[in-house]
């Protein structure tokens, strides 16, 4: 099979396989699956596993997703149930919203 082309690229930090941390799996994969056609990737970092990771990141709570590619870098913390505004936090609606975004 050839390889797919994703636009865009999510990791998501969460701590164990608790409730809020399967919610936010689950809220993610719903965005992602209605906003992106086109494809994505996530990669779902347990912050309890690998530490290292999430303080590299200066993950200070989880859950918390990271958009990581297309530029710039931006972030949601919680478990993105909301998901009007987490798809504009994101950058994933068509209203461009910048509630509370993170640029790095």
């Amino acid at each position: 099979m050839g390889s797919t082309v994703t636009d865009y690229s999510f990791r998501l930090y969460i701590a164990g396989r608790t409730a809020r941390s399967q919610a936010a799996v689950s809220n993610l994969r719903f965005l992602c699956e209605s906003h992106l056609p086109k494809g994505y990737e996530i990669e779902v970092i347990d912050a309890i596993e690998r530490p290292d990771l999430a303080e590299q990141e200066r993950i200070l709570a989880t859950p918390t997703v990271v958009r990581l590619e297309p530029a710039p870098q931006l972030r949601v913390i919680g478990d993105l149930s909301d998901h009007g505004r987490a798809a504009d936090v994101l950058g994933l609606s068509d209203s461009g919203g910048m509630l509370s975004r993170r640029s790095t």
